[in-house]
């Protein structure tokens, strides 16, 4: 089910309703949001349903018997277990179909011609962010970080919880658990948050995001037609698209479940505002790089090993990120060029140089700041480049054709609509300069002017732009990840 979809429309209102007539009913809102859950998921494909109550299954059993098995061996054998059941499902759901290509790509250097037709695997939606979660739980009950749960349905509803269930957050056991477990008290104040974080997210999705990508699939359909203008054009729309696109998700997610009283992190922090790449990944899916810095790339060492083991580890963790993303080259050569992005600020110790809001306590950037955030969107830019393209020798391709191009600068060979350019500059204009106003807050309009006219006019604007320039129900471009 989607959030951008007159399905959710009557869903979200109607679970809503029941959860809060149950407020004195901790255990029953927990099993109805379960079901509810299941339902959101199912809607998409229900034969799916049976992976996420395996995995959950799995660590549910696997959590208690590290909370009681206090033998070091035991212990490894039960987190092992876990490892090898949801990667095992991550790697044959997501990734065998890459291994199985590049291998059949090797053997045809040798004259040989596989038959890939009858090894094609449907991706389950959300699959790498539900893993990644429930992943989360067992190591932490082993760390002995948190306690095991001790209830199978409020640990079946932070594994299912329908508002992040298929394109995050990915939240930790630590914070969402614990929510389960306590009784709700509906707020006033949250839920109007929640409302307003669920407008903000919509119109990022409907009116940046989706016409964006009119412009971006075009542009990117015909890129050996086009003009070099429209190829950067092509580019930085995509940087946009992406970002309305996942920030808008996460936003309606959130706030979502601020609706049912319940808090999740913040994913995404004013990103392109950034002055480095360092401060870029601190901000751009937070939930994520955390995940990796936690799991990951602190395991391995960190930056507490000596200098040439914390490069691979830097590799390692971007690497991984990229993958993450997806079973493509083009998502592993992405993840790379962060990494040697982010490797100069690393040894000349500056990538924690920006840890503080930018243009803190002004109204303005300096102009040094300006141009700062300039280059690392134009870095950003040059990445989304392979993670937009359907394969390497297309990211080449298009890259090459800024570059040279033996097409008019500004020719593009298929018309679009100047009313799609129109929307977009303004939904960006709108985008940006609310965005800016609340770059110290978690989301674009929470706050606004106290003057009710003026706020009421600014929520009734976003209402008729989402209503005018809404497309159809398109799908997230996180769901294939």
């Amino acid at each position: 089910m989607l959030f951008n979809s007159v399905e959710y429309l009557l869903f979200l209102p109607l679970v809503f309703i029941v959860y809060w007539s149950l407020k004195n009913h901790r255990k029953a809102q927990n099993f109805f949001i379960l079901i509810s859950s299941y339902f959101f998921y199912g809607i998409w494909d229900y034969r799916f349903l049976s992976l996420i109550f395996l995995s959950s299954l799995v660590d549910y059993i696997i959590g208690s018997q590290l909370g009681k098995n206090k033998s070091g061996i035991s212990r490894k054998l039960f987190l092992a277990s876990s490892l090898l059941v949801n990667l095992g499902f991550l790697f044959v759901f997501k990734y065998l179909n890459f291994f199985i290509e590049s291998f059949s790509e090797l053997v045809a250097l040798f004259g040989f011609s596989p038959n890939q037709s009858s090894l094609e695997i449907i991706l389950p939606v959300g699959i790498s962010f539900y893993t990644f979660q429930t992943l989360s739980y067992t190591i932490d009950v082993y760390r002995g970080k948190i306690p095991p749960s001790d209830n199978i349905i409020d640990f079946f509803t932070y594994v299912s919880f329908f508002p992040q269930l298929v394109a995050g957050p990915i939240e930790r056991a630590s914070n969402l658990l614990p929510q389960f477990k306590n009784k709700r008290v509906f707020s006033y104040e949250m839920g109007k948050s929640g409302l307003r974080q669920i407008l903000w997210g919509l119109f990022k999705k409907v009116v940046i995001a989706d016409n964006c990508a009119i412009i971006v699939d075009s542009i990117f359909n015909n890129n050996e037609e086009t003009g070099s203008f429209f190829l950067i054009l092509g580019i930085v729309l995509f940087a946009f698209q992406i970002y309305g696109d996942f920030s808008g998700y996460s936003d309606i997610a959130i706030g979502t479940a601020k609706l049912l009283g319940f808090n999740l992190m913040q994913n995404f922090a004013t990103p392109y505002f950034a002055r480095d790449i360092a401060e870029f990944w601190r901000r751009w899916h937070i939930s994520l790089s955390t995940w990796f810095r936690d799991y990951l790339y602190i395991p391995l060492g960190g930056s507490r090993v000596n200098q040439s083991a914390a490069i691979r580890n830097i590799f390692i963790i971007f690497l991984v990120s990229g993958f993450w993303h997806g079973a493509n080259w083009t998502f592993i050569i992405w993840g790379g060029l962060h990494a040697v992005y982010y490797l100069p600020q690393f040894i000349f110790k500056t990538n924690r140089k920006f840890l503080e809001t930018i243009a803190e306590n002004r109204l303005f950037p300096s102009i040094n700041e300006f141009f700062q955030v300039i280059l690392t969107f134009s870095l950003v830019c040059l990445a989304w480049t392979f993670f937009r393209a359907d394969n390497l020798n297309h990211s080449f391709a298009y890259l090459g054709g800024i570059f040279f191009n033996s097409n008019s600068f500004f020719s593009i060979p298929v018309e679009i609509s100047y009313n799609t350019y129109y929307v977009i500059g303004i939904g960006l204009i709108i985008m940006l300069i609310s965005e800016w106003y609340n770059r110290n807050n978690s989301f674009g309009i929470e706050v606004l002017s106290k003057n009710i006219i003026f706020r009421y006019s600014y929520y009734i604007i976003l209402c008729l732009f989402i209503i005018q320039f809404f497309y159809g129900e398109n799908s997230f471009i996180y769901f294939q990840f």
